[in-house]
């Protein structure tokens, strides 16, 4: 079985440069236009099951793609993005005014297990991910297509690989990337990594 790993596109707070946890923003003009893309790379593949994080920006992403194949996106609650509390909407200068011991101990070997001010810890994610992880690997038949965020992917990959979770920086996931995995008996192999190939004739910044 092939599982393939997508990030949604484009948003405002992306575009802006603007902490994006679980706000619940659609699409910009071009966020819509790299869905399709997405959705036409994936078109020739036999896709059985299309899962997705609630999110609107992850929806759109995974009714694109479920539509070509006649199918119907499952939304589940355990892809939503990562909480970030009190840096929703804040950019990167703004969150280092309020909170710089945060992002120092953020940055620091074990920030995998520090939580966002009022929020989650990738190391809450990782538990919050399990339940996913044994549900795709469990998978024997159909190729399988998750839509989530850029945090959610990064900690899903380590633990679909059998990685640390600290691990989870090893990784980049682009907006509208795809990722695949092959996975049998239980076990998952990377095929290729933030493939953004399908939108080389976007408008991209």
């Amino acid at each position: 079985m092939s599982l393939f790993l997508v990030r949604h596109g484009e948003t405002a707070f992306n575009r802006d440069g603007q902490g994006l946890g679980r706000e619940d923003i659609r699409l910009t003009a071009l966020g819509e236009a790299q869905a399709a893309a997405v959705a036409g790379r994936l078109a020739g593949r036999t896709i059985h099951r299309v899962v997705t994080s609630p999110l609107s920006r992850a929806a759109q992403v995974a009714s694109a793609i479920a539509r070509e194949h006649g199918l119907e996106p499952e939304p589940l609650d355990a892809l939503l993005e990562l909480d970030v509390g009190e840096t929703e909407g804040l950019d990167f200068a703004e969150m280092r005014k309020r909170f710089p011991e945060f992002l120092a101990a953020w940055a620091g070997p074990d920030g995998w297990r520090t939580r966002m001010p009022g929020g989650e810890s990738i190391e809450d994610l990782a538990a919050r991910l399990q339940p996913v992880v044994d549900l795709l690997l469990a998978a024997e038949d159909g190729d399988t297509v998750v839509v989530s965020h850029n945090f959610v992917l990064r900690t899903l990959l380590c633990r679909l690989l059998g990685l640390e979770i600290s691990a989870w920086r090893s990784f980049q996931v682009d907006l509208a990337s795809v990722t695949c995995l092959n996975v049998r008996n239980g076990r998952s192999g990377v095929a290729f990594v933030n493939d953004r190939c399908h939108l080389a004739n976007l408008n991209l910044a």
